[in-house]
């Protein structure tokens, strides 16, 4: 993309300031000033120094380069402009009566970047925290912060005791809020079980993790213990898979505890019915 300013000579004055001139790097600005009939010498200058005296380069940079040069005008072009290249440029014009000079300010902007941020931390409930974030470009910009999400520890619902028939599918369910998500470990007793193992499959699905067994056996029966870990801590919950022989209800409560209270309940009817 090329910027261009060109800046116009007014009879009456002396000298003639113009306003800023905003370009981004790596782009193309050309400057240029009317010239005249009676102009007998002209010059561009930057920071005093001479870019170019009518057609004669005196400026080393290779990124310079004469546009035009002729009665109505005088324009020079910079290519891949930086932050070196900000500053005021001075188009001097020498005619038979007096000398006459014309400016224009260049400002370079530079798009906003972060050039320091803050690492990840993990830090204690209640611990003070001190965020850093520093960003470079022009003009300032101005840094704002936004909460994404909270972090947690897991927290694991409870689990539910489940009975299976020998031969039969059964399947265990883990459910775990946590941020960031939990990784799920699955224990039999006090080994870990390994996916794939003994005719057990573990699933992981986002907050949820299933443990399945396709074909249940004897040896399939007993306490099983689901842990949920993230960064930030551990939960876990047990399970009881049974067969049909220990009943039990769906909340891992004895039914064998109801009956029995029911039995000694018609045991004595008769006797309080008496009283």
């Amino acid at each position: 993309m090329i910027q261009t300013l060109t800046i116009h000579d007014t009879e009456g004055g002396r000298k003639e300031h113009q306003q800023g001139h905003g370009i981004r790097p790596s782009q193309v600005s050309r400057v240029g000033c009317a010239q005249g009939d009676v102009v007998t010498h002209t010059a561009w200058l930057n920071r005093s120094s001479i870019l170019y005296a009518g057609e004669d380069k005196w400026s080393v940079d290779p990124r310079v380069s004469l546009v035009t040069l002729n009665q109505e005008e005088f324009t020079i072009k910079i290519e891949n402009v930086d932050m070196t290249d900000e500053g005021q440029y001075v188009c001097a014009v020498q005619t038979s009566s007096r000398p006459r000079t014309t400016s224009v300010h260049i400002l370079v902007q530079v798009p906003p970047k972060i050039i320091n941020l803050s690492r990840d931390i993990v830090v204690n409930e209640g611990s003070n925290v001190t965020l850093m974030c520093q960003a470079s470009g022009k003009p300032e910009p101005s840094v704002s912060w936004k909460l994404i999400y909270s972090s947690d520890a897991p927290a694991v619902s409870e689990g539910r005791d489940v009975g299976v028939t020998l031969g039969q599918r059964g399947e265990l369910e883990c459910e775990a809020d946590a941020v960031p998500e939990a990784d799920f470990e699955w224990y039999k007793d006090d080994r870990r079980i390994l996916n794939g193992v003994d005719g057990m499959e573990i699933m992981n699905s986002g907050s949820l993790s299933k443990l399945t067994f396709f074909n249940v056996t004897d040896g399939d029966y007993g306490n099983f213990t689901c842990v949920a870990l993230n960064k930030l801590g551990t939960s876990n919950t047990s399970f009881l898979m049974y067969g049909p022989r220990a009943v039990q209800d769906g909340s891992g409560g004895a039914m064998g505890v109801h009956s029995h209270a029911g039995l000694l309940f018609l045991v004595f009817l008769p006797f309080l019915l008496r009283i």
